[in-house]
């Protein structure tokens, strides 16, 4: 029996110098490199061994004695072509790069398989919240139906500023990037793309199929106002930005981000600030949630550290890594056209104040199968203009675009002004 195995870590930046105190409290792993840019920098980790630094990754992923790569540089280069060598050297592999795994995944996992390595990814998708490996083995025995999540604390930590303080948005989000929860470019938060890798990779492994993030549907943020929220609470609802993953027909799945508004009675509903949360439906189970912090340097580190030992139990018993965690996907998925989803809508309407405007715009609906269960003027503006709500039914997403489409050319009403799916 082996007494240590020897790692390389790539990265020594916030989940880096996480996964760094973490392991300090585990004495079955030694760290023989960790991969910088710049070896001079001044690190918050007490009693760092500075010899072990270099800024030539490629030593690691070379290193005849280092068992397993831990890459947490995120992003794609360099570290897509890192982890391939690694994985050519026979290196198993912990990482925690969610758009690396949600766009290359298929070909690493591949690669893995053909030199019989693991590679483990718990921290690629919630930060702290165990979710992969439940699904692949505690609810096993299920067939999964949704996967419905909040994936992103700084879009959830902005919207819930935004409901609880009656402030706008690019007030928020310049509060959250001097917070350090929102990088000075935020695109990948507020947009959409970074809840987007998450669901993409959480639906590959629920459904058992390649889900290619290029098909996976993508809303942002940036265009909800405080009015929206207003009048979303009024409605008794909160504006979320929801990661969607659920069969449909015809074996398709329908895998989308974008804003939402959340009943009172859903599981998401309480999830506020920068908190993330998932909830999974299986036929056995029902509906569980996960929940906790989905970033951050201790929290991050805990599910990297976590897969690592998983790897390291094994190899110090001279067994296979954990065969059941291994990519299963064989066939790629045949996703649901956002066209062809079914959802309820919240509707903000500017229109003219004048008499038949209400029946206008239900008249649309009508003709374009799309029945409202709630349609109220909210005053007058100070130009005249009125402000309705419309709240619809579940109907299709391009029965509804052919409606806003009528809206606009009508000459009672100026402008639909948002458009947000209701979540059931």
């Amino acid at each position: 029996m082996k007494e240590k195995i020897s790692i390389g870590i790539l990265g020594l930046g916030t989940v880096g110098s996480g996964v760094v105190k973490v392991l300090k409290n585990h004495d079955e792993v030694e760290i023989k490199k960790i991969a910088v840019k710049d070896i001079t920098k001044k690190r918050n980790i007490d009693g760092l061994n500075k010899s072990m630094l270099t800024d030539n990754p490629q030593t690691i992923v070379e290193d005849t004695d280092i068992q397993v790569v831990i890459e947490v540089i995120g992003g794609i280069n360099p570290a897509f072509d890192l982890i391939k060598t690694a994985i050519k050297n026979k290196k198993h592999i912990v990482t925690a790069n969610k758009e690396l795994v949600a766009k290359h995944g298929a070909e690493l996992f591949e690669l893995a398989k053909k030199n019989n390595v693991t590679i483990l990814y718990e921290a690629a998708v919630a930060g702290g919240i165990p979710i992969i490996m439940p699904l692949k083995l505690s609810l096993g025995a299920n067939n999964i139906s949704k996967i419905a999540g909040i994936l992103n604390g700084t879009t959830n930590y902005i919207l819930t500023k935004m409901d609880t303080e009656g402030r706008e948005f690019e007030d928020v989000l310049k509060e959250a990037q001097d917070l350090g929860y929102a990088e000075a470019d935020p695109s990948g938060d507020v947009k959409g793309f970074d809840a987007a890798y998450k669901i993409a990779i959480l639906s590959s492994i629920a459904f058992d199929k390649k889900v290619d993030v290029n098909n996976v549907y993508i809303g942002g943020i940036d265009n909800i106002t405080s009015t929206d929220i207003s009048f979303a609470k009024e409605f008794g609802y909160k504006i979320k930005l929801v990661a969607i993953g659920q069969m449909a027909n015809d074996n398709k799945i329908d895998v989308r981000v974008h804003p939402m508004l959340v009943p009172k009675t859903h599981l998401l509903y309480g999830v506020d600030d920068v908190v993330n949360a998932v909830m999974v439906e299986g036929d056995a189970v029902g509906k569980v949630m996960f929940s906790g912090p989905g970033a951050g340097d201790l929290p991050t580190a805990s599910s990297v550290v976590g897969d690592l030992l998983c790897i390291v139990g094994d190899l110090l018993l001279d067994n296979t890594p954990i065969p059941l965690m291994r990519c299963k996907q064989r066939n790629g998925a045949k996703h649901l056209e956002i066209d062809n989803t079914r959802n309820k809508y919240f509707i903000r309407v500017n229109a003219k104040n004048v008499p038949g405007v209400l029946g206008d715009l239900g008249t649309i609906c009508g003709n374009n199968n799309i029945n409202l269960y709630n349609i109220v003027q909210k005053g007058v503006l100070e130009d005249g203009s009125a402000r309705v709500v419309l709240l619809t039914e579940a109907a299709l997403e391009k029965d509804l675009n052919k409606a806003i489409e009528e809206m606009n050319k009508k000459e009672s009403i100026n402008k639909v002004q948002n458009i947000i799916r209701v979540m059931d």
